[in-house]
């Protein structure tokens, strides 16, 4: 394992059922893969002592918090406050995933506006970066996002970034990280990795969002953070580099803009 390249999974959802009585080996298996630390992601916050419990219960696992943005409607709005207050916690790394998503629930945008700048606001008290989820809402998100960083500035990374190149220039702009998944993998996603191309290469990272998406060879099969690895290869074949290259610039990025998790890290 000591060849292997170390790389970071930034976003997964380990506790979802799909990975029930499972998590040693799923943690095994990144490991062998290089993939050394993984940040899993509420998208509830009534979930969140079941999120902590993971991260606490195995090293390599981060944590980080928020109301997703298909759940608005269903969940009580979250508070800056309550944010703040688990930011806390020694292995809570980001605030999110917030966002908006008008593909499915666009009948909720109004309350996701509102969800999203609490986010935001507690990601600008915090330092933390915010976790976005943008789909089929691209002007409004770069106008919140812009309008909130001339407020006071934060930092944040898109999430599995499948939207639009003007979306990607106006977040890069603001000096934002682009997040690559499975789907900048899949054979018919050339246009997406021709926006990725096109940024800086510190501006990338790497994830699954697991258990979903899972990149070729395993595409439409459970996801899980070994397939990191499939992800940052295609990744280093878009960028020209070799993929030790590659998996160590990406974990030099999320080392800058995941600060807490490099310190930890570092600590331990």
């Amino acid at each position: 394992m000591s060849n292997t390249p170390e790389i970071t999974d930034s976003h997964c959802h380990l506790d979802f059922p799909d990975f029930e009585g499972q998590l040693d080996q799923i943690i095994a298996n990144a490991a062998e893969a290089g993939v050394t630390r993984m940040v899993t992601i509420c998208t509830r916050l009534r979930n969140e002592p079941n999120v902590r419990s993971i991260a606490e219960a195995h090293a390599p696992v981060f944590y980080a918090a928020g109301t997703h943005p298909m759940s608005a409607a269903d969940e009580p709005m979250a508070t800056v406050d309550e944010l703040v207050a688990l930011s806390q916690h020694p292995k809570f790394v980001g605030i999110g995933e917030s966002g908006l998503d008008y593909h499915y629930t666009a009948d909720s945008a109004e309350v996701q506006k509102q969800s999203l700048r609490i986010h935001i606001e507690a990601a600008q008290r915090t330092g933390l970066p915010l976790i976005i989820h943008a789909r089929a809402a691209d002007d409004d998100m770069a106008r919140i996002l812009a309008e909130e960083y001339r407020n006071a500035p934060y930092s944040c990374v898109m999430h599995c970034f499948s939207s639009t190149a003007e979306l990607a220039k106006a977040a890069l702009d603001l000096g934002f990280y682009l997040s690559m998944s499975g789907i900048a993998a899949f054979p018919k996603s050339q246009e997406l990795r021709d926006i990725f191309a096109a940024a800086s290469v510190d501006r990338i990272l790497v994830e699954t969002d697991a258990p979903y998406l899972a990149p070729p060879p395993y595409r439409g099969k459970r996801n899980e953070p070994a397939y990191t690895a499939h992800t940052a290869r295609k990744g280093a074949e878009v960028f020209g580099m070799g993929y030790s290259e590659f998996a160590a610039q990406t974990q030099a990025n999320f080392d800058r803009l995941f600060t807490k998790a490099a310190t930890y890290k570092a600590a331990a």
